[in-house]
């Protein structure tokens, strides 16, 4: 998977290095260290990609269900052998801890576990006697040649929301990873060509916005799964859709918790903290806002300020620390130049993680746990997706107060409520104007065989990923109205 220190495509069942193609490095973000390169695969060598995983369709869309999901039933066992070394890479071109390495691996062998039910899951149905002596069924059958572009929080899990469903379904299956953090995936896929798939069937393709762009604009190409920023999200969506193919785009997120003042605040506090510095605050479904209720006001802020205080920030490998640091210097100064907006717009510093530089780690790409206090609703702050370890607080006096700021925002990727009252989180989730709810929850993160739900800008399509909705966007479905006359039958 690697020539010369670089990465290598994946194409037609052989590792290949592309032609004519630019690199660039990718980096541990906590040593600031060279890792690999990553080639940037221009538009002619996508074709080849998109031509290999064409001829291998005919054969590999033959091929039954039940033998297609016993490649599957390996690649677990695989994924499982080197759990702890994908892991640690995952850690070291991203810079999460090595627990939160292994939970994203964990997540993502979820996925191919419910892949395997494929032969189930991927069933018509049939009505007889439509009309008298017509019979009619409905047939799922594979779209064809689908990729997917995913992102660089997730390495391992994201790739694999898609992969298992794609391929247990028939088609076949173009990964396009962040060049931010390829090397993860790179890995897998050395475990990928171990499974004796047909050549063709699944392809590795390195690459920048060109490599997109192929991906987009080819015609053989029919579906597009895509995990990033609600910007990048819209214009992959729109691209797709010209081009006449379907796609699932899900977008950023500015995602809100209530705390009513009947919450359990030490359990409260620790679990919000977890969402909102977890992964170093870059994941989807990391908390962003925090909505406290009357009395629930200064004793969230008081425990939510000892735990960010608390948090040790440092290498992800190191096995006390708790927060890694963020992918890269401009996600540093981008976060940093946001805290500084925040206060600006007249929010207060209460824990304040700019200029974090660890011992041993001073060059690397760290913000320390930072929250804003008196956040108003409607600026910058309360609207962007900062993306980092950064949690703003704003104060209501109701429940409905609360699920209103919740519904004013452009986003809709999930929402938490922190209560003992049941009444209370039926109607916030009755009414909260979001795809992903959390009832005392931190991180409302579905299992496999549930979507992964998003509203508003945090999602652009029709099907999510994971669970039915795969089963759905990875198959079209075909209806046959047949009808034997007796006289007909009667000539053999």
């Amino acid at each position: 998977m690697i020539q010369d220190g670089q990465l290598l495509n994946y194409v037609g069942g052989k590792w290949q290095r592309p032609r004519n193609a630019t690199t660039i490095d990718v980096r541990n973000p906590a040593t600031v260290e060279t890792l690999v390169r990553v080639p940037l695969t221009p538009t002619e060598e996508v074709d080849v990609a998109v031509q290999a995983a064409q001829a291998a369709l005919p054969v590999w869309r033959r091929t039954p269900p039940t033998d297609r999901i016993q490649y599957l039933f390996k690649f677990k066992q695989l994924l499982e052998e080197h759990f702890d070394e994908i892991a640690r890479l995952t850690t070291q071109e991203c810079g999460k801890t090595l627990a939160e390495s292994q939970g994203e691996l964990r997540r993502g062998i979820e996925n191919v576990e419910v892949a395997c039910g494929i032969p189930s899951m991927m069933m018509g149905y049939n009505v007889e006697d439509i009309a008298r002596g017509i019979d009619e069924h409905m047939l799922r059958q594979p779209v064809g040649v689908v990729a997917a572009i995913t992102p660089f929080n997730f390495p391992s899990m994201i790739p694999l929301w898609f992969l298992p469903y794609a391929i247990a379904c028939g088609n076949c299956f173009i990964l396009k990873p962040s060049e931010k953090v390829p090397a993860t995936m790179s890995k897998v896929f050395e475990l990928i060509d171990q499974l004796g798939l047909p050549a063709g069937v699944i392809s590795l393709v390195n690459g920048g916005r060109e490599t997109v762009d192929a991906l987009l604009d080819h015609p053989l190409v029919r579906g597009i799964s895509f995990v990033g920023s609600s910007a990048v999200a819209k214009y992959i969506y729109s691209r797709a859709a010209a081009n006449g193919k379907r796609a699932q785009c899900q977008g950023g997120a500015k995602n809100p918790v209530i705390i009513l003042p009947d919450a359990d605040m030490e359990m409260t506090s620790r679990i919000v903290a977890d969402s909102s510095f977890g992964c170093a605050g870059q994941r989807c479904l990391a908390s962003s806002l925090a909505i406290t209720v009357g009395e629930a006001r200064s004793s969230f802020r008081d425990s939510i300020t000892a735990a960010a205080e608390q948090r040790k920030v440092g290498y992800g490998l190191d096995p006390d620390v708790e927060m890694g640091p963020v992918i890269s210097a401009e996600s540093k100064q981008r976060i940093e130049s946001l805290i500084g907006k925040g206060i600006s717009e007249g929010a207060s510093v209460v824990v304040d993680g700019r200029k974090a530089a660890p011992s041993g780690y001073e060059h690397g790409y760290f913000v320390r746990p930072t929250i804003l206090d008196n956040v108003a609703a409607g600026s910058e702050i309360a609207r962007t997706e900062i993306f980092g370890p950064v949690l703003s607080l704003m104060h209501v006096q109701t429940i409905d107060e609360a699920i209103e700021l919740v519904n004013s925002g452009s986003y809709g990727n999930m929402a938490c409520l922190f209560t003992s009252s049941g009444a209370a989180a039926r109607k916030f989730r009755y009414e909260a104007e979001v795809g992903n709810i959390g009832i005392n929850v931190g991180v409302a993160a579905p299992m496999a065989f549930f979507p992964f739900s998003g509203w508003k800008d945090s999602f652009f399509g029709d099907m999510h990923a994971q669970g039915r909705d795969a089963i759905e966007f990875y198959t079209q479905k075909k209806v046959v109205v047949e009808r034997w006359p007796k006289e007909w039958s009667r000539k053999f």
